[in-house]
């Protein structure tokens, strides 16, 4: 018998712990990143089911492949916060965190959460209500170990529960946690249905000139919109996808999936472990069989993430990668989900014409105990504020004025 599955009231302790009444029984450790069994994998997946906020990029089944697949450093760590004894448990939080030499072009040492290129976003997963709990057992982790300097956290969602409770936890212990970046990506989310959202959101001359492109495309053959859930086919719509990525602009840049065997292995790990969760969804527009765009969504909970697109650059003057992006906003007449993250850069020509929400992305910088380290911290934060006044940045707060 698994460890969750022997562990039983799971959900009465989870309201004892958040009630206060059991906290002295939780354990938080720095497990190795390389040491990941079943009944840990088991548990992870409970938690990200439970999460406060969703993070399909600390999944399990998205998290390992990077982790097995890309370089990090030989100290990197899982911040795991059990309720009990840990893999007997309920699992709480998880967050991948290691020490880095570098910030930015400043050789200044320090501990960050890990990501790589294609992880798109850097919030913990936590369990609903735990989220002060979380941040509270992670600063007295990093305060009495010896990893140096400061904790950063990079790309996690402004404004969010994980947020506000880090700002909390931060006063009460006052101690600095200040904003250090911001960006605001395209986000999907309505209460409009597809169809009306489009004709709200995307103007009238615009529409008409789809309508055309869409016209034409058609008078080239037979043109079909396909949207799977399933693995049936899974290997060689893969395959397709890596081909119509590398035969464009990325793959002459060296920057496609298929331009490396790690990055190509990791996109087949990734989209096999999401279509065995039932978190994988494949959008494709194809004529006469052969695909001119290709499109990757992952879901957890109520939240979604469009991943990844591929689009055949010879039929450019159509806009393929539009046409199925209004197929994709289907997902507004779909009850069980909410919002969609586009994954996009900061001011996406393409998807932000589209999508009219935004989510906040930030970067946070942390002190932690110790007179060097709060030494370190502060003439770091006094160059970067300079720098930012000669450069002319602003961080964009939108909490700023929230109680």
């Amino acid at each position: 018998m698994s460890g969750l599955q022997s562990f039983e009231g799971k959900d009465i302790c989870a309201n004892r712990f958040r009630d206060g009444l059991a906290a002295s029984e939780c354990q938080a450790i720095l497990h190795p990143a390389g040491q990941i069994d079943a009944r840990l994998a088991e548990a992870w997946g409970d938690l990200a089911m439970a999460a406060s906020e969703p993070n399909i990029f600390y999944e399990h089944w998205f998290l390992r492949p990077g982790l097995e697949r890309f370089d990090h450093h030989p100290d990197l760590r899982l911040f795991l916060l059990w309720a009990g004894e840990p893999g007997h448990s309920l699992l709480l939080g998880l967050l991948p965190l290691g020490p880095d030499s570098r910030f930015g072009r400043w050789p200044v040492p320090h501990v960050q959460n890990w990501m790589h290129h294609n992880c798109f976003l850097g919030t913990p997963l936590v369990r609903k209500g735990f989220e002060q709990a979380f941040w509270e057992q992670l600063l007295i982790v990093l305060d009495g170990s010896n990893w140096p300097g400061f904790l950063h956290i990079n790309g996690m969602t402004i404004g969010g529960p994980l947020d506000r409770a880090l700002r909390v936890v931060a006063r009460a212990q006052k101690r600095r946690c200040d904003l250090v970046y911001s960006e605001a990506r395209a986000l999907l989310q309505s209460d409009l249905g597809s169809q009306a959202y489009f004709e709200a959101t995307v103007r009238g001359k615009k529409r008409k000139e789809l309508r055309r492109q869409t016209k034409r495309l058609a008078e080239l053959g037979d043109v079909t919109f396909h949207h799977r859930t399933d693995a049936e086919d899974l290997d060689r719509w893969i395959d397709e996808f890596l081909q119509l990525e590398r035969q464009g602009w990325k793959g002459y840049g060296g920057s496609a999936l298929d331009s490396s065997d790690q990055t190509r292995e990791f996109f087949r790990d990734v989209l096999r472990g999401a279509a065995r969760g039932g978190q994988l969804e494949r959008h494709d527009i194809r004529l006469e069989g052969t695909p001119l765009v290709m499109l990757v969504n992952f879901h957890s909970g109520a939240g979604s993430f469009s991943f990844k697109t591929a689009f055949d650059e010879a039929f450019a003057r159509f806009s393929p990668g539009v046409l199925l992006q209004i197929e994709n906003l289907r997902l507004l007449d779909r009850p069980e989900l909410d919002w969609m993250d586009s994954c996009a850069a900061e001011n996406h020509s393409m998807i932000d014409s589209l999508w009219s929400g935004r989510r906040h992305i930030g970067r946070f910088s942390v002190e932690l105990e110790g007179v060097s380290r709060r030494t370190v911290f502060r003439g770091l934060r006094l160059g970067e504020e300079l720098m930012g006044r000669l450069k002319g940045r602003t961080i964009i707060d939108p909490t700023e004025g929230q109680a």
